[in-house]
């Protein structure tokens, strides 16, 4: 019985003993899967995207006036950490490209032509600013010539903002009665004496009626809102028959949420009180930004 038990327990060791030596498989295996991981991460970050790389060579071309030069940090274009200056590639040679040599470019000297880049795309659009002001500032003076032989020109006034010229017709007594949206016949010999000007541009033209801020309840209308959409409609209306297109015309009311003075200033309660005809400007954002600046200049 000792004996027999004996061997079980030899045989009971030798089980152990074999189970503990394929135990190491496991580890293999699980190193050889981290290993295969850690090649196909490595060769997925040194490959370049064909396609990816040529947008990145026309965009830095673009940014920096015609020139393809990047900026690199070692052989696979990574920012190099090693403290040493960064090496510099020339993309259009890289490419294979042809055309006239470009210097390679510094960190710094990138940054520089970016700017420079900024700046003479600021430039550009001041510029255009400049030249969108004078055409508009044409239309005003072709307005001035016929309120001036109408004698009305103390009832308009001229400005250039973002939107493009403003055409502001004051309506206290000239245009509209108080409480109505009827244009008077002072009223019509303005908009007669712009008309013509209007008649002739290609520009999308937005009428805003506005009310001052004198709580005056009024009896044709529920409120001040519909009151001033009422007269901006009326303005409408009446270049429509004069032969400007609707396509090109917009009416809005705005009451008296945008005034021109603030109500402490005694000339808020008449010149608050008035149609405005925007002349808007077909310029991009970018440039219609800089019409006040272009307008203070000149």
């Amino acid at each position: 019985m000792s004996g027999g038990g004996r061997r079980k327990h030899r045989g009971g060791g030798h089980d152990e003993e074999h189970e503990n030596h394929e135990r190491w498989l496991l580890t293999y295996s699980d190193m050889i899967t981290l290993l295969m991981v850690l090649f196909i991460v490595m060769f997925a970050m040194s490959t370049v995207d064909a396609k990816k790389f040529d947008q990145l060579k026309e965009s830095l071309a673009g940014a920096f006036g015609g020139s393809t030069t990047l900026v690199s940090g070692g052989a696979s274009g990574s920012p190099d950490t090693s403290g040493a200056s960064p090496d510099k590639i020339d993309l259009r040679s890289a490419a294979g490209g042809e055309g006239p040599t470009i210097s390679t470019l510094t960190q710094t000297e990138a940054q520089k032509a970016v700017a420079d880049a900024e700046r003479a795309k600021s430039s550009e659009n001041l510029k255009k600013a400049e030249a969108e002001v004078a055409k508009l500032r044409e239309i005003q003076k072709q307005m001035l010539e016929l309120l001036e032989k109408a004698g009305l020109t103390d009832s308009v006034q001229f400005t250039i903002d973002e939107r493009g010229l403003v055409v502001t017709i004051i309506t206290s007594s000239v245009v509209f009665g108080g409480d109505s949206a009827a244009l008077l016949p002072q009223g019509k010999e303005v908009l007669d004496a712009i008309e013509p000007s209007l008649l002739q541009l290609p520009n999308h033209l937005e009428v805003g009626g506005h009310t001052n801020q004198l709580p005056v309840p009024t009896k044709n209308y529920p409120s001040s809102w519909e009151l001033s959409t009422a007269r901006a409609s009326a303005v409408v209306r009446y270049l429509l028959d004069k032969g400007v297109p609707a396509g090109r015309m917009t009416a809005a009311g705005y009451a008296d949420t945008k005034p021109l003075y603030p109500p402490s200033d005694p000339l808020s309660v008449t010149r608050n009180r008035r149609v405005e005809v925007v002349v808007l400007s077909d310029q991009p954002a970018d440039v219609r930004a800089l019409l006040p600046v272009a307008a203070a200049e000149k």
